[in-house]
């Protein structure tokens, strides 16, 4: 492996360590039952977080359902009766191949586990294998390394051959240690594991009161799809949409909050005619790519997969990966899916009971066919901080240089929209009249007051956490410096940090311009 390719790792593993860092330090995310020695897999979020999240999951149901005429909304329960899970193939088939090292007790997802090898003079040397990352091969080749100096393999590396542990062979996989070991064939053999949550409904835990907590939010519209076209009288091709909580026990659980046991979707099912299907998948994917560039996801940054025949699901018709380039790699931040009749078919199926759409005009009656754009809350707020995270050295109000460190969010998302600040909390007026700005502008946005330390130093906490402006009350503002401009107040942006003077009076739509 080249040195560049090596120190551009280290440098994504750096940038999102100080990413982790800066969400607990202020308050966006925090790793559940700390306390306790926290839970794998599971994320709480704090104050600013949660109105990250929040914003993000308004801006959609604004974009995608209030905005449009041929879409609903809909909320769900978590928990369904067995029988919507036996239809949808989830009780049977929705699993991921589960391997065990024998060594450690380490358990993981077979698929996501490469094996390596050394080619030294042409031949192959050495296995050795690590879980799917940006740093897999500097991984693999500090391992190798290990059992050079232990006189394991001799010669210089001229490169790495990394293969799937899913297409190993019997006597390779026999020859493959586990992420976490050294020793060759401490992988078992790959099993079928059943990623939902099992519980019981009521007091008696027998086998006829066990569902499920619910995988995808999506199942719930399907069931419901002829109460919604019965009350709503809304004619296809329409959509139903849902934002929820999804539960899915992760085999590895990875990547911050990217890989969670405990998640939200926001997700749509827009049902069409059979011939609308195609067109539509293109027509959404395109939908969906403006969306993310509105919340400050540039369009350079997101990759488009369009998913092979043989690695879709068996009913797809199409499907595409929209991928963002994470630190820790470019990975799916939402599916844009040609479901076909596929999920009402089996539901109707096995619950006996017509889902068929009647078209008014013609009398026709047929199945819907379905595309489905599904994006987790969770990976899109992380990508939302991960492309906000910025570093740039500035000189500050002592002359000195200083690193500063910025959260650049769109101003729509921002978890504060305005920093206000009274120049000094010891002036009476100085904090009256801040106080009286806070009122003006907390009905319509999220404000902070903040009246502790000196203003760069304010200004720089509104940085980190992304708040997109600040307005300062001073001296001016209360007429001491003549009347000229009395009643007005600085405006600080965040990027530039161009500073602006404007009349109090204006303050409420000058910001709304910006923040909206």
């Amino acid at each position: 492996m080249s040195k560049a390719k090596s120190s551009s790792d280290n440098a994504r593993n750096v940038l999102m360590d100080k990413i982790v860092s800066l969400c607990k330090r202020r308050g966006f995310v925090f790793q559940s039952s700390e306390i306790y020695g926290g839970l794998n897999g599971c994320r709480d979020y704090g104050p600013l977080g949660a109105e990250l999240k929040k914003n993000l999951k308004d801006y959609w149901w604004t974009r995608m359902v209030r905005d449009r005429d041929d879409v609903v909304g809909m909320d769900g329960a978590i928990l369904q009766n067995r029988r919507v899970w036996e239809a949808s193939g989830h009780v049977g088939t929705f699993s991921d191949p589960l391997v065990d090292c024998k060594e450690t007790k380490a358990r993981f997802r077979a698929d996501q586990i490469f094996y390596a090898s050394a080619v030294i003079g042409g031949e192959s040397h050495g296995y050795v294998s690590v879980t799917e990352s940006p740093t897999m091969a500097e991984e693999a080749e500090q391992k190798i390394r290990k059992i050079q100096k232990k006189g394991g393999i001799k010669g210089e590396i001229a490169a790495l051959e990394m293969e799937p542990l899913m297409e190993a062979t019997p006597e390779e996989h026999a020859l493959i240690p586990s992420p976490n070991s050294t020793e060759p064939g401490t992988l078992t053999e790959p099993r079928e594991f059943n990623l939902m949550f099992k519980t019981y409904v009521g007091p008696v835990e027998n086998d006829s009161n066990v569902t499920y907590l619910r995988p995808e939010t999506a199942q719930a519209i399907f069931v419901q799809f002829k109460n919604v076209c019965d009350s709503s009288r809304i004619k296809i091709p329409f959509g139903i949409a849902q934002i929820g909580k999804a539960f899915r026990n992760e085999i590895n659980p990875r990547n911050f909050t990217f890989r969670s046991r405990e998640f939200e979707q926001m997700e749509i099912e827009y049902f069409c005619r059979p011939e609308e299907g195609l067109p539509l998948l293109k027509e959404w994917l395109e939908t969906r790519l403006k969306f993310y560039e509105e919340i400050g996801i540039p369009r350079e940054k997101l990759h488009i997969l369009d998913v092979p025949e043989k690695e879709r699901a068996h009913y797809s018709g199409g499907t595409y990966d929209i991928e963002y380039e994470f630190p820790f790699g470019i990975q799916e931040l939402e599916g844009v899916a040609y479901r076909t009749n596929y999920d009402l078919t089996k539901h109707q199926e096995h619950s006996g009971k017509t889902l068929e759409y009647i078209d008014q005009a013609t009398n026709e009656k047929f199945i819907p066919h379905v595309v489905e754009p599904s994006a987790g809350v969770d990976r899109t707020v992380l990508a939302v901080i991960c492309e906000a995270f910025d570093e740039e050295t500035i000189t500050n109000e002592k002359g000195k240089e200083e690193v500063r460190t910025v959260l650049r969010f769109s101003p729509r998302m921002a978890p504060i929209k305005c920093g206000i600040f009274p120049l000094l909390k010891n002036k009476p007026e100085l904090v009256a009249k801040a106080r009286e700005v806070q009122e003006v502008l907390r009905p319509h946005m999220n404000v902070f007051y903040d009246e502790g330390g000196a203003v760069g130093r304010r200004y720089r906490r509104q940085d980190e956490i992304g708040t997109p402006f600040c307005v300062t009350i001073d001296f001016d503002t209360i007429g001491e410096n003549g009347p000229e401009a009395e009643d007005t107040v600085t405006v600080r942006e965040r990027d530039a940090m161009t500073q602006e003077r404007i009349k109090i009076a204006d303050l409420l739509t000058y910001l709304l311009e910006r923040v909206r």
